[in-house]
């Protein structure tokens, strides 16, 4: 039966065990609810399918499940898996999106590699991805598209079905016209783009740098620019943006630009924060500490995230505290990415090596400056650590949202606890009550950190309060609902 409603995203929306010998599906969930959210969607259609790759040593492989019908929680739908091999995945994924792509859409031209990449395999696999979304969509359906790595999927999918109605949903920041017009592919990317019929972004910046890039690449027709939704503008912050064109047409076809930021699922949060266990290993943490203010650093290891730039932060502030020696704990969690991708060679030994550094010029025998944690914590662990932190520091150079700042906001139901969060992070727009840094500056970073140490009671419950009401207005099923909202047709949407 074919889809009314069809999702492309690269990650499957299930988890494959093995039990007894048999592989079966078990139902996941993303602490940050897209893919829950994004399932949820199922339940308002007759049919609904979903497109995602799976690794396969044989995908010629005649045997090969190609497509898989789920029930879970959120009913029935489908699933079509793409086979691709190691070499496809490596080539696609690891050094097309993420040492080419990557960097530019987050602005470090001086680590884009254009060299390696194997063009030709990243349009045979986007040209997968379209054909099975063609093949699961009925005649008018909804086809959502998902991420940068899809980028040509839009393209190909209008060719294959002009009837489909298309969104494409961009979960990094976009760039200006001069960055990323660096790419050798931008008008291929770009027209595949503009073949939907939605195209959304996080904040209203990245839609405005994409309206840019498509008129520096095309004759195009852009609406009016319109005001900007209040909540998005915070007075000095870099990434604030006050009016944006809403609209671009090109070769006749219309495309809504929409800005609608990635929130976390609140109550799914709350009810994991509250539980007698979480409590329990709050508890802990904080006698473990003793008397130390923790500061807690959550993020990837990745040159985008800031991480060596953070922990110099760190051991100026020691240098030049010495009244701090003993009284505060970073917790700096940096969850290795793959040391075989070259995009990511040498960052986990400079973070390691700058640890060591700052645990031997300052550490005692019953202190330790400095915890790093290289493995991924579980988030039921994660969510006591947000509990017992007394701040929370994240501060990326280049970030499309983070949702670990909205989720250590909404583990705070005490109203307790400071946020230090980088203004070149997507969230910082709508989180202006946090304390806001700019990681490009010695003076902001530090400044920042230590207001965040001495600050009163009374003010960190102000603060907390008024970005606990802005991530329970703009939550993951805001987001869902706005970007669908942008299909709203005479026979109604979806």
């Amino acid at each position: 039966m074919p889809s009314d409603l069809v999702i492309v995203y690269h990650r499957q929306p299930y988890e494959e065990v093995e039990e007894d010998g048999k592989i079966v599906f078990k139902e996941n969930k993303s602490p940050n609810g897209i893919v829950p959210t994004l399932k949820g969607f199922f339940g308002r259609v007759d049919k609904g399918a979903w497109v995602a790759w799976k690794l396969s040593d044989t995908p010629s492989d005649p045997g090969f499940e190609r497509v898989v019908e789920i029930e879970d929680s959120y009913g029935k739908y489908s699933v079509s898996r793409l086979p691709l091999t190691e070499a496809q995945v490596k080539s696609f994924y690891h050094v097309t999106s993420k040492e080419a792509f990557w960097p530019i859409l987050h602005s470090f031209k001086e680590k884009y590699d254009y060299d390696p990449v194997d063009w030709p395999t990243f349009r045979e696999v986007n040209w997968a991805f379209a054909e099975a979304a063609a093949a699961e969509a009925a005649e008018g359906a909804v086809v959502w598209v998902h991420d940068y790595n899809l980028w040509l999927v839009p393209g190909y999918l209008r060719k294959l079905r002009p009837d489909l109605r298309i969104s494409f949903f961009h979960h990094t920041p976009f760039p200006s016209a001069d960055m990323f017009n660096v790419l050798p592919w931008r008008r291929e990317i770009i027209e595949s783009l503009l073949a939907a019929d939605v195209v959304g972004f996080h904040i209203p910046r990245y839609a405005a740098n994409f309206v840019g890039v498509a008129e520096s690449l095309f004759d195009v027709e852009t609406g009016e620019r319109k005001p900007v939704n209040p909540d998005f503008i915070k007075e000095h912050v870099a990434l604030s943006e006050r009016r944006v064109a809403q609209t671009i047409t090109f070769n006749g076809h219309e495309v809504h630009v929409q800005a609608s930021p990635v929130g976390v699922d609140l109550d799914y949060i709350q009810s994991k924060a509250g539980t007698d266990e979480t409590t329990e290993k709050a508890r802990q943490i904080r006698e473990d500490l003793g008397d130390v203010a923790m500061v807690l650093s959550v993020g990837r290891t990745d040159y985008t995230k800031g991480g060596s730039d953070q922990l110099m932060s760190f051991e100026r502030i020691l240098d030049e505290n010495p009244e701090l020696h003993g009284k505060v704990r970073l917790m700096h969690v940096s969850v290795s990415a793959n040391r075989n991708m070259t995009v990511y060679e040498g960052i986990q030994n400079e973070i390691e090596a700058t640890v060591g550094r700052i645990n031997g010029r300052f550490g005692t025998f019953d202190w330790t400056p400095v915890t790093l944690m290289s493995r991924a914590i579980p988030f039921d662990e994660l969510v006591a650590y947000y509990r017992a932190a007394d701040v929370a520091w994240i501060t990326p150079l280049a970030d499309g949202m983070n949702l670990v700042a909205k989720e250590f906001a909404a583990c705070r139901s005490d109203n307790r606890g400071a946020l230090v969060l980088s203004e070149f992070a997507g969230a910082a727009v709508e989180m202006g009550s946090a304390i806001l840094a700019n990681p490009f500056s010695h003076k902001s970073m530090d400044r920042a950190l230590l207001q965040a140490l001495h600050m009163s009671e009374e003010e960190q419950e102000d603060r907390m309060k008024h970005m606990r009401q802005t991530i329970s207005k703009y939550d993951i099923k805001a987001w869902a609902e706005d970007q669908m909202a942008g299909f709203t047709a005479k026979d109604g949407t979806i």
